[in-house]
């Protein structure tokens, strides 16, 4: 286990224990609000921006997270070195958030928090992707074995899809999830300029 990877663990799980023990009042300031959403809704604040993605909607939400954190976080790590994951990580929890709010921001359903560090795994997914694309990775159902490259592509489309065709009626921050996969890319996109502009 890798050192900023087993902070975020531990900084995740810590941040579900915090919810049971102080409940809504935690979601009220750490979870991502709809900016101008009205005097009846708490107020958007630049930490959520970082802060939901320490928080998480139940137990499932959290063991899926932790345990994809678990899979893929050390071995990017390893690749990228620790500061530039943990960077690396944050920008994808940042973007996938600007995503959800300008997704939201569109739509005509009341404002409801976000939270789940799910933004940063599709972004480690995308990394995985790109760096390890012929690497096998499993489904669980149905159990079918494919390249990294082609399940990062798939998940990604079906994101997309669900998206689009659940709209505003879905629990789960699709378009989040994109945001934090397209942050991802602009950012190895980004650094690998940085570096052949200097060679």
């Amino acid at each position: 286990m890798t050192p900023v990877t087993r902070a975020l663990l531990i900084a995740c799980f810590a941040g579900f224990g915090l919810q049971q023990l102080l409940g809504d009042g935690l979601l009220l300031t750490f979870a991502l609000w709809q900016p101008g959403a009205g005097p009846y809704y708490p107020p958007f604040q630049p930490w959520q921006l970082v802060t939901y993605g320490f928080l998480h909607g139940g137990l499932t939400h959290l063991l899926f997270n932790m345990f994809a954190l678990y899979m893929f976080g050390p071995e990017i790590e390893r690749l990228l070195g620790s500061r530039r994951f943990l960077t690396y990580f944050i920008v994808c929890v940042i973007c996938a958030a600007l995503a959800q709010i300008m997704v939201q921001g569109m739509s005509d359903g009341p404002p409801i928090p976000t939270v789940g560090a799910s933004g940063g795994i599709f972004g480690l997914l995308l990394a995985y992707g790109l760096a390890f694309p012929h690497r096998k990775l499993m489904l669980i159902f149905p159990p079918i074995p494919m390249p990294a490259w082609l399940f990062v592509t798939l998940y990604g489309l079906l994101e997309l899809y669900l998206g689009f065709a659940q709209g505003g009626s879905s629990n789960v921050a699709h378009f989040a999830h994109l945001g934090g996969m397209a942050g991802g890319l602009l950012l190895i996109f980004y650094w690998r300029s940085r570096r052949n502009s200097r060679r």
